[in-house]
């Protein structure tokens, strides 16, 4: 939520929340108003679980108020006693997020010298209009779904950048410094997740987590890939292998998207494998360890097309809708 959005839902929440407390003749009615800022939050489902969590939060500490200035009177040293059982209860049911705002309720007792059922539906009554109040202008949240799809895209155009400079490497035997490359892709992703987690918790009914289970998928794609630049750096010398995989890595690239099954690039795979294992045994070490290195690199990046695999698998429906 942007800060001039953030802004204008509290200044109208806050108002309306006094207004409607004012209509009803509560006492306090301003601490309507405070509960309403504090209870405007950055997606709908945070605002709704807190404001739960604030209403029951209000029970508890009304009914421990209740209890101990009737035994022991209207005194601040009771108060203390109060913050002493009530703070450690809310964390203990998981209601910290209502201690400050139910304490200022509590405090409207103790300064009126009152705990009647009035009283007590007076100061339940402002927390119900303040936090219900924030949930209706929470309810309107810009959707992040294009936002997203563009975010989807700039990931797919920087793992093409990465495989075609393992190709460029592999052919070439050119540093492309694909380790910074994979570097800013992780740091680009963390933070694209962060978008993808809001618009998740501003989904109250239709929760997919495709776009949160993309992201990760390709989070754990460029992890692969992390491990196979540092392989692809020893690969040292200039074979025909090097260049069938070379072509492999520049055909995945022109090939990788979202809606690519990646079934195709697994067989491909297996029968470089298959070939691998059937062709002449090298002559030198040298060529060995090349060899060994280029079935390492072989072997994970079929690890990386089987994780879009599985991907596809698990979204195939909505993947079809997106075509």
């Amino acid at each position: 939520m942007s800060l001039n959005h953030r802004t204008i839902k509290i200044a109208f929440a806050t108002v309306i929340a006094i207004l409607i407390a004012q209509f009803f003749q509560l006492n306090y009615s301003v601490a309507a108003g405070v509960i309403a800022i504090l209870s405007v939050l950055d997606t709908k489902k945070s605002s709704v679980l807190t404001a739960l969590q604030r209403i029951a939060s209000t029970v508890l500490a009304l009914t421990i108020a209740t209890i101990l200035f009737r035994l022991f009177g209207f005194h601040i040293v009771v108060f203390g006693v109060y913050l002493l059982f009530y703070v450690p209860l809310a964390y203990r049911f998981t209601l910290q997020s209502g201690i400050a705002p139910c304490s200022v309720l509590v405090t409207h007792l103790l300064l009126e010298k009152q705990t009647s059922f009035p009283w007590l539906l007076n100061e339940l009554a402002l927390m119900m209009i303040g936090a219900g109040v924030a949930i209706l202008f929470n309810l309107y949240m810009p959707s992040k779904a294009s936002q997203i799809i563009l975010l989807r895209e700039q990931v797919e155009t920087q793992m093409k950048e990465v495989l075609h400079s393992f190709s460029v490497a592999l052919r070439e035997g050119e540093d492309r410094n694909q380790s910074r490359l994979l570097d800013e892709l992780d740091d680009q992703l963390e933070k694209y997740r962060q978008v993808v987690y809001a618009e998740f918790d501003n989904q109250l009914l239709d929760q997919s987590t495709y776009n949160i289970r993309y992201f990760d998928m390709r989070s754990e794609q460029v992890t692969i890939l992390k491990y196979m630049a540092t392989n692809l750096g020893l690969c040292a010398l200039p074979t025909s292998e090097n260049k069938i995989l070379a072509g492999l890595f520049f055909l995945t690239a022109a090939q990788l998207h979202e809606q690519n099954t990646g079934i195709y690039l697994m067989e491909d795979i297996d029968s470089l494998l298959q070939s691998f294992r059937e062709s002449e045994l090298p002559a030198t070490r040298a060529e060995f360890e090349n060899r060994a290195i280029l079935f390492q690199l072989l072997n994970d990046f079929r690890r990386f097309i089987q994780t879009k695999k599985i991907f596809y698998e698990e979204y195939a429906a909505e993947i079809i809708t997106k075509k």
